[in-house]
């Protein structure tokens, strides 16, 4: 049953190409939702088919994960429609987004999962993707569209070292829309400085790589889901990297955006971004991140 949120307070709105927070102001939460918000390239995808799998039980989802946990804040979909596919959902909800916690209506009914991923690892895993975009997208997704946007050509991409160098040099300014490493820890921060509310759960990429059956069960407790334990193994399987990879017709989102939906599971591994990078450019990192967040954080964040 849906019922009336509570009064929206002041938020933070968050635009782009591709989604605008102003979506959830008027969207009916239920009581029992799960929203998933976590920057893209982050373990999104994962833990939405981890949330998936609890939901419904079987390693086989009913519908595609894209389907079932739609991005609600997304543009390519008008409003109306992405509503009323969501009040049609009968089950659980989970709901994706990219928006940080301060963009979005926070509801005690609802669930909030945020998932972070080492910040060089994030970065060259969009390196990655938007080598997988399709070119007309991808100018899209870096340019407001106008009369001329179609006629521009594709942004050309950096050398991988120069990419991420973006991380490791301060821009004209901290502030988040000016700044790559201020806007881009702002998430993860905001998130981090929530962690002790009830109905708030921050999660790790590097968890998933390493102990996904733990995270699993200990996300299904969270949320109120009896595990059956004679099901636990095959669930976990097929939340595996390489799973979803093999499934990926039926698990990537966006395929009409990507030229290839299985190279969006692209590697999955963690420590890759680091690797591309001298020490010297490791130790410019540390300080440029040193100077926007608290070094708990950090440590949490970086490991």
């Amino acid at each position: 049953m849906t019922l009336p949120g509570p009064p929206l307070n002041e938020r933070r709105r968050y635009r782009s190409p591709q989604q605008d927070s102003a979506r959830w102001d008027d969207f009916p939460l239920r009581d029992g939702d799960i929203v998933i918000s976590a920057p893209a390239k982050s373990g999104t995808t994962w833990v939405q088919m981890m949330c998936a799998l609890l939901v419904f039980q079987e390693p086989e989802l009913p519908q595609p994960l894209s389907t079932l946990s739609p991005w609600l804040d997304q543009l390519y979909v008008s409003q109306e429609e992405m509503y009323a596919t969501l009040a049609a959902q009968e089950h659980r909800r989970i709901i994706k987004t990219h928006v940080p916690l301060d963009g979005l209506p926070l509801d005690p009914r609802v669930s909030y999962i945020v998932v972070a991923r080492h910040p060089l690892d994030r970065a060259l895993s969009m390196y990655h993707q938007a080598h997988n975009i399709h070119a007309e997208w991808l100018r899209a997704f870096q340019t407001e569209p106008d009369e001329q946007s179609a006629e521009r050509p594709s942004p050309t991409l950096p050398p991988r070292r120069e990419w991420l160098l973006n991380w490791c040099t301060p821009g004209a300014s901290d502030e988040e829309n000016r700044d790559i490493a201020a806007a881009e820890l702002h998430h993860p921060l905001d998130a981090w400085n929530r962690r002790d509310e009830p109905n708030v759960r921050l999660m790790h990429y590097d968890d998933l790589v390493t102990d996904l059956d733990g995270e699993m069960a200990s996300l299904a407790e969270w949320l109120g889901i009896p595990l059956d334990e004679s099901k636990r193994a095959e669930l976990v399987k097929a939340a595996t990297f390489d799973e979803m990879k093999s499934r990926a017709d039926r698990v990537a989102p966006d395929k009409q955006v990507l030229v290839n939906p299985s190279d969006f599971f692209y590697g999955g591994r963690s420590g890759a971004g680091r690797e591309v990078l001298t020490e010297e450019d490791l130790q410019m990192y540390h300080e440029r991140v040193a100077a926007l967040a608290p070094q708990p954080f950090l440590d949490w964040l970086n490991r």
